[in-house]
């Protein structure tokens, strides 16, 4: 089973807000055919379903961002999980808007939400990290953050949202670089180039052999027929043939 946590804070108030990128997330994986409807539990909402076969159970916490962990922790325990079990969506400050990053474990970046995961749940939980990108000055980021998504963004948010429903049996099924590249690929970017295969080493050629150790070890040397080598050679083995 896994758990897939969307953060942000809960009323209408903050509905479209960037901080709530987490909870657009979800709901744009819960439309999809399948999942039941929201409902309370684990000091959250929630909705089950299945992708590609696995159980998943969306969630967005009701507790506001900053203890975000107290009602994925409760789901974690209830069902016997680990963080492993667990993916944590939310907005990320140090990205550009549309930009987005997916790894397991790390620092928490100074996101409140991602500290309260990480005291609640342990840190090594997958993090899908979506960038809303930083206003260019600590004072700003307050209102930046708690402010709706512009207008404009709705050229990269839809298609991103979009992208991750339609792709979240890579995110079920740990094909992150994949995942990644689709997500890259929706908001206009270019995915990450294959790396080559590693070349495999090969494996040393064999030492050639004098010609002396060539007549010692009993092979047939090719042996000089004249010159001072040839002359030397016959001296040493008394100008028999082979």
């Amino acid at each position: 089973m896994l758990i897939i946590a969307g953060l942000g804070n809960p009323g209408a108030q903050y509905a479209g807000n960037r901080h709530n990128v987490g909870f657009m997330a979800v709901d744009a994986i819960q439309r999809r055919a399948g999942f039941s409807p929201w409902s309370k539990k684990f000091k959250a909402v929630i909705s089950e379903g299945e992708i590609d076969g696995e159980k998943v159970l969306l969630m967005k916490p009701q507790t506001f961002m900053n203890l975000s962990g107290e009602a994925v922790g409760e789901a974690m325990r209830f069902y016997k999980l680990t963080p492993a079990n667990i993916v944590a969506i939310y907005d990320e400050l140090d990205l550009p808007p549309g930009r987005t990053r997916l790894k397991t474990a790390g620092g928490h970046g100074g996101h409140n939400g991602i500290k309260s995961l990480d005291a609640h749940c342990g840190k090594d939980y997958r993090r899908l990290r979506i960038g809303i990108g930083h206003p260019g000055n600590k004072e700003l980021v307050h209102g930046h953050v708690l402010g709706d998504f512009a207008k404009s963004d709705k050229v990269w948010l839809e298609p991103l949202m979009n992208a991750i429903a339609d792709n979240a049996g890579m995110l079920v099924k740990g094909e992150d670089s994949q995942l990644m590249n689709k997500l890259t690929l929706a908001v206009g970017g270019k995915p990450e180039p294959e790396k080559p295969a590693a070349k495999q080493p090969q494996p040393p050629k064999p030492a050639g052999q004098s010609h002396i150790r060539q007549a010692r070890n009993g092979g047939k040397p090719n042996l000089p027929t004249s010159g001072p080598m040839a002359e030397m050679l016959k001296k040493m083995f008394g100008g028999k043939e082979n």
